[in-house]
C-alpha cells in the first residue's frame, strides 16, 4: 500500500516538474519574441542569450519559487522597434514597464488578458493606434498610463469594469469620443488625465461616484456644456484642471487646486469664495468672468497662485489681498476695466515671485516704500496703464529681480542709477514714458550701473526725453544683450566706438534722434566695433544726423537681415561687395540722401531681399530688373534724378488690360469734347477765344485791410490749415469775399516755396487759375470734398462740366489734384495751388523741379529735382479724371497694398462693364 501512495507521489512531482520546465520554456519564447522585434543594435542583443536563465536578464524579475516572470521594466533604455504580442504569453506577469523609449505601431490586444496584470506603463513612446478595449475590462489593474504617445481613434464606448483601477493616464494623445458613463465603475480612482486629447460631449455626472479621486485633468480638450456641480461634491479633490476646454456656464468653486483657464466660463467670482479655506491654486484666467474681486479672497490664507488675467474683471484690486501672506503668483493682466490704485499692502507679501498687472486702467503712483521689500520677486509687469510719479525704490531691494516692465505709462523722474544692484536681471523695459536724465548729468548714467547686470538681454528705454549722450560705459553692457531700444529719447552726440563690444546685440534701436558725426569714424566711416556685433540682425539708424561712408566690414556681419540708415547725410554708394556678403538680407532702406553712384546689378542675387527702398538720393544708370527688383514700385526709387530704365512685365494679358483702357479713356475724351462743343454753342457766338483767355487786373490789397478783413487772424475765421500753410475766409470793404493764406515763414522750404509761387503768379494770366495770396472765396469748396461727401452725390453731367473746366487750363494744371480744384457757387471749376512746381519758360518744353508734387498723381518721369513737362501734367488730368468717375484715390489703402497706381487698379478691375470700375453712384436713379 504504500509502495503504492509513493509511486503515486513520486508520479504527481514528475508531472507538477515538467509543468514548470515547459511553463519556464513559454516565458523564455515569449522574452525571446520580443526581444526579436527589438533594433538589434541594442545591448539586450547581447545580455539576453539562451547561454544564462532569463531570470538573471536586465529589466527581468522572476518569482523566486516558479521561476516565473512577474516584472518587466525597461524604461529610459531608448529602445527602438515594436511591442511583441508574445508577451501576452506571460501569465504570471504583474508590471509591465516600457516607459521613456521609442515603441511605435499599436499595444498588443492580449495584454489586456494577463489574469494578473496590475501596472501597465507604456508613456512616452510613438505608439499608435487605438487603446485595447481589454483593458477597460480589467478586474485587477490598477495603472494604467499610456501618456505622450501618438494613439488616435474613439475612447472605448462599451462598459467599464475596472473595480480596481487608481491611475489612468492618457496624457497628450489624440483621442476623441466621449467619456463613458461607465466610468463611474471606477470607484477607486485617484489620478484621472486625459490633458491633451479631442474628447468631446459633456462631462458626465456619473464622475461624482469618483470618491476618492484627488486629481482630475482634463484640460486642453474639446467639451461642451458647463462644468458638473456634483464635481465639487468629491470631497477628495485637491486639484481639478479643465484649462483651455470650451466648458462654459457660471463659475462654480469648492475646495482643491482649480484650473479653469482658456475657457468660456461667465458669472462673477463667488463672494463666499474665501470659506475655500485650504485653496492654494486658482487659475480662472482667459474666461468670460466678470464683476468685481471679491474681498473674500484674502480669507484664503493657503493661497499660493492666483490667476485671473485676461477676463473682465472691473472695479478696484481689494485691500484684502494683501493678507494672502503665503502668495507666490498675483496674476490680474488685460482685465481693461480694472481702475484704481495697486493696494501698497500687496508689495509688503513677501513671498511674492511674480506681480502681474499689464494692461489694465490703473493709475496713481506705484507703492516706493515697501517692508520686507519684496526678496523673493522675480518678475514686476505693470506696463501699460496709467502710472505715474517716479520708479519706486524698493525695485532696487529686489535681488532676484529677472524682469521689470513699466512702459507705457506716465513715469516721471530719472532712471535710476543704481540698477546694478539687479545681478539677475534680464529684461528692462521702460520704454514710452516721460522718463528723463538727471538735470546735472550729460551723459546717460544709468548705463555705467546696468554694465554689473551680466545677464541682461532685453533694454528698451525708447520714447522717453531722456535728452543726453551716450556714455562709453554703454560698451560694457553684457555680451549676452541682444536688443537695445533708444529711439526718440533725444539722445544727441556721437555713437560711442565701445558699443562694438557688445558681441551679443541683434538689434540696436537708435532711430529719431541727434546723433551726429560718421557711423562712426575708426574704420573707413564706420566703427569697426559695430563690425564686431557678430549676432547683429538690424541695423537700425534712421532719423539721426550721421555722416561718411559705409564701410566694407557690414559685409562680415552674415547674420544681418535688416540695414536702414534713411534720413541721414551720408555720402556712400551701393557697394555690392559689402552688401552681396551679407546674404541673409531682408530689407535694405537708403532714403534721402544717402547714396551716390549706381544701384549694383548683383544685388539681384541677394536671395532673402525682399525689399529695398533708395528713393531720394542721387543715384544714376540703369535700375537692375532681376531678383529684387522684379516686384519692386516705382516708389522705391523715386527722385532719383538719374535713374532709368524701372522693368516692366510684358504679357498678353497686360497689353489687353492696356487696350481696353486706352479705348475707355478715347470714348471719355471724345465724350468730353462732345459736351464741350455742345456747352460752346449754347453760349453763342458772340464769346470768342480772346474773352476766354483775356487778361483780368486786380486790385491790390494792403497788410492792414488783410486783417481788417479776417478780424485780425481771428481762428473763426480759420478755413484750415496744412503742413506749411493757414487759410483765412474775409470780406474786403469792396464786399468781397476772399480766402487768405498764410505760409509758416520759420519753414526754410516754404520761403523758397514763396519766392517761386510769386514768379509763376507774375505771368499767370488765365480765368480758370486762381491767384494767391488772396483769392476769390469759392462757397463750394473743393472738388475733393464734394466728391467723397456722402450727400448730395455729384451728378455725371456735374462731373464732365468741372473736368471740361479744368481741361481748358491743362497747360497751367501741375498739381493735377482734386484738392487743388476749388468750385464757385455756380460750379465753375478754378485751379489753385498750382505754381508751387514750377513754370516753363516761353521758349521750353521741359523743365526741372525740386518740389514732387502731389503723390498718386504725379507722372513716373516725376522725382526729386527730376524731369517735368506738359505730358506730364496730361498724367496728372488722366489720374485726376479717373478719380472724378471712380471715387477712389489714388493712395487708397487697399491700392496701395496690392503695390498698384489707380491706372492698374482699373485695368485689372475692369472685366467688361463700366459699372465694374465707376463710381456706384453715378447709377443710382436720383443721378441718372
Amino acid at each position: 500500500m504504500e509502495k503504492h501512495i509513493f509511486l503515486l507521489i513520486l508520479f504527481f512531482l514528475v508531472k507538477f516538474s515538467i509543468s514548470i520546465a515547459a511553463s519556464n520554456e513559454t516565458d523564455q519564447k515569449a522574452l525571446l519574441a520580443f526581444q526579436n522585434l527589438i533594433s538589434p543594435s541594442h545591448f539586450l542583443a547581447i545580455n539576453w542569450t539562451k547561454n544564462t536563465s532569463y531570470c538573471s536578464w536586465f529589466g527581468v524579475t522572476c518569482n523566486p519559487k516558479r521561476q516565473r516572470v512577474v516584472a518587466l521594466a525597461l524604461l529610459n533604455l531608448q529602445l527602438q522597434g515594436t511591442i511583441s504580442p508574445s508577451l501576452a504569453n506571460l501569465s504570471f506577469l504583474r508590471v509591465l514597464n516600457l516607459g521613456n523609449n521609442i515603441f511605435h505601431s499599436g499595444i498588443p490586444y492580449g495584454l489586456g488578458h494577463l489574469p494578473r496584470l496590475r501596472v501597465i506603463d507604456i508613456q512616452n513612446n510613438q505608439l499608435n493606434g487605438s487603446t485595447p478595449t481589454s483593458l477597460f475590462q480589467h478586474q485587477r489593474v490598477q495603472v494604467i498610463s499610456l501618456a505622450f504617445n501618438e494613439l488616435h481613434g474613439e475612447m472605448w464606448k462599451g462598459p467599464w469594469y475596472v473595480p480596481e483601477l487608481r491611475v489612468l493616464d492618457l496624457t497628450n494623445n489624440s483621442l476623441t469620443g466621449v467619456i463613458p458613463p461607465s466610468i463611474g465603475n471606477a470607484t477607486n480612482m485617484i489620478n484621472f488625465s486625459l490633458f491633451g486629447n479631442r474628447v468631446s460631449s459633456n462631462i458626465p455626472k456619473e464622475i461624482d461616484n469618483l470618491s476618492q479621486l484627488a486629481d482630475l485633468s482634463l484640460s486642453d480638450n474639446q467639451f461642451t456644456g458647463s462644468i458638473p456641480a456634483i464635481l465639487f461634491n468629491i470631497s477628495s479633490l485637491l486639484a481639478i484642471h479643465l484649462r483651455n476646454s470650451s466648458l462654459s456656464g457660471p463659475l462654480l468653486l469648492d475646495e482643491g487646486n482649480i484650473s479653469l483657464s482658456f475657457n468660456n466660463i461667465n458669472g462673477k467670482i463667488p463672494r463666499n469664495i474665501g470659506c475655500l479655506a485650504k485653496l492654494e491654486v486658482l487659475y480662472i484666467g482667459r474666461n468670460a468672468i466678470s464683476g468685481t474681486i471679491p474681498a473674500s479672497l484674502g480669507n484664503i490664507s493657503t493661497m499660493q497662485n492666483l490667476d485671473c488675467s485676461h477676463s473682465r474683471i472691473v472695479v478696484q484690486v481689494p485691500q484684502e489681498l494683501g493678507k494672502l501672506s503665503n502668495l507666490r503668483l498675483l496674476n490680474f493682466e488685460h482685465n481693461y476695466n480694472l481702475i484704481g490704485q495697486i493696494p501698497e499692502a500687496i508689495f509688503n507679501i513677501s513671498s511674492l515671485e511674480t506681480i502681474a498687472f499689464n494692461s489694465n486702467n490703473l493709475s496713481g503712483r506705484i507703492p516706493s516704500t515697501t517692508g520686507p521689500h519684496l526678496p523673493n520677486l522675480k518678475g514686476l509687469y505693470q506696463g501699460d496703464n496709467h502710472f505715474e510719479g517716479e520708479i519706486p525704490l524698493f525695485i532696487i531691494n529686489a535681488s532676484k529681480l529677472e524682469i521689470l516692465r513699466l512702459a507705457q505709462n506716465f513715469l516721471t523722474g530719472a532712471i535710476p542709477t543704481n540698477l546694478g544692484n539687479l545681478p539677475e536681471l534680464c529684461s528692462l523695459l521702460l520704454y514710452h514714458n516721460q522718463l528723463t536724465n538727471e538735470p546735472r548729468d550729460h551723459e546717460l548714467r544709468f548705463f555705467n550701473s546696468l554694465a554689473d547686470c551680466r545677464i541682461l538681454r532685453y533694454l528698451q528705454v525708447g520714447y522717453n526725453p531722456l535728452n543726453g549722450v551716450l556714455p562709453n560705459s554703454i560698451g560694457n553692457l553684457s555680451s549676452t544683450i541682444q536688443k537695445i531700444e533708444i529711439g526718440d529719447t533725444h539722445v544727441n552726440g556721437i555713437i560711442p566706438t565701445s558699443i562694438g563690444n557688445i558681441s551679443g546685440i541683434m538689434a540696436p534701436g537708435l532711430v529719431g534722434n541727434n546723433l551726429t558725426g560718421s557711423i562712426p569714424s575708426d574704420v573707413g566711416h564706420i566703427v569697426e566695433e559695430v563690425c564686431h556685433l557678430s549676432n547683429l540682425v538690424e541695423l537700425t539708424l534712421d532719423d539721426n544726423k550721421l555722416t561718411g561712408l559705409i564701410a566694407e566690414c557690414i559685409g562680415y556681419l552674415s547674420m544681418l537681415q535688416v540695414i536702414s540708415l534713411s534720413s541721414n547725410t551720408l555720402s556712400s554708394t551701393l557697394n555690392s561687395t559689402i552688401l552681396c556678403q551679407v546674404d541673409k538680407l531682408k530689407i535694405l532702406g537708403f532714403v534721402f540722401k544717402c547714396l551716390v553712384g549706381t544701384i549694383p546689378k548683383s544685388l539681384e542675387k541677394l536671395m532673402y531681399l525682399k525689399a529695398i527702398n533708395v528713393s531720394f538720393n542721387n543715384l544714376e544708370g540703369e535700375i537692375p530688373n532681376g531678383g529684387v527688383f522684379v516686384n519692386s514700385t516705382l516708389q522705391s526709387f523715386l527722385g532719383n534724378i538719374g535713374l532709368c530704365g524701372m522693368h516692366i512685365l510684358e504679357s498678353k494679358e497686360l497689353m489687353l488690360k492696356i487696350v481696353t483702357l486706352v479705348i475707355i479713356s478715347s470714348f471719355m475724351i471724345l465724350l468730353l469734347i462732345s459736351i464741350w462743343i455742345m456747352k460752346r454753342k449754347k453760349k453763342g457766338k458772340s464769346k470768342d477765344v480772346e474773352k476766354v483767355l483775356e487778361i483780368r487786373t486786380y486790385q491790390l490789397t494792403s497788410c492792414h485791410e488783410i486783417q481788417r478783413a479776417t478780424n485780425n487772424f481771428d481762428e473763426s475765421n480759420l478755413i484750415g490749415e496744412g503742413s506749411s500753410d493757414s487759410v483765412y475766409k474775409g470780406t474786403l470793404s469792396s464786399g468781397t469775399a476772399v480766402a487768405i493764406k498764410v505760409l509758416d515763414l520759420e519753414n526754410e522750404k516754404v520761403c523758397k516755396r514763396f519766392d517761386n509761387e510769386c514768379e509763376v503768379i507774375r505771368n499767370v494770366r488765365h480765368k480758370i487759375l486762381s491767384l494767391a495770396f488772396v483769392l476769390q472765396f469759392m462757397p463750394n469748396g473743393s472738388l475733393e470734398n464734394l466728391l467723397y461727401k456722402e450727400e448730395p452725390n455729384l451728378k455725371l453731367l456735374q462731373r464732365v462740366i468741372v473736368m471740361l473746366d479744368v481741361a481748358m487750363a491743362i497747360e497751367y494744371l501741375h498739381h493735377g489734384n482734386p484738392s487743388n480744384v476749388l468750385l464757385d457757387e455756380d460750379m465753375v471749376a478754378h485751379v489753385g495751388d498750382f505754381g508751387i512746381s514750377k513754370i516753363l519758360a516761353v521758349s521750353k518744353s521741359m523743365a526741372h523741379t525740386e518740389t514732387l508734387g502731389s503723390l498718386g498723381y504725379i507722372a513716373p518721369e516725376y522725382g526729386l529735382e527730376g524731369i517735368v513737362s506738359t505730358s506730364g501734367d496730361v498724367y496728372s488730368y488722366d489720374i485726376m479724371l479717373m478719380e472724378v468717375l471712380t471715387k477712389r484715390r489714388p493712395t487708397d489703402e487697399e491700392i496701395c497694398n496690392e503695390n498698384l497706381d489707380l491706372r492698374k487698379w482699373i485695368t485689372q478691375s475692369f472685366s467688361g462693364t463700366l459699372m465694374d470700375v465707376v463710381d456706384a453712384n453715378l447709377f443710382l436713379r436720383k443721378n441718372k
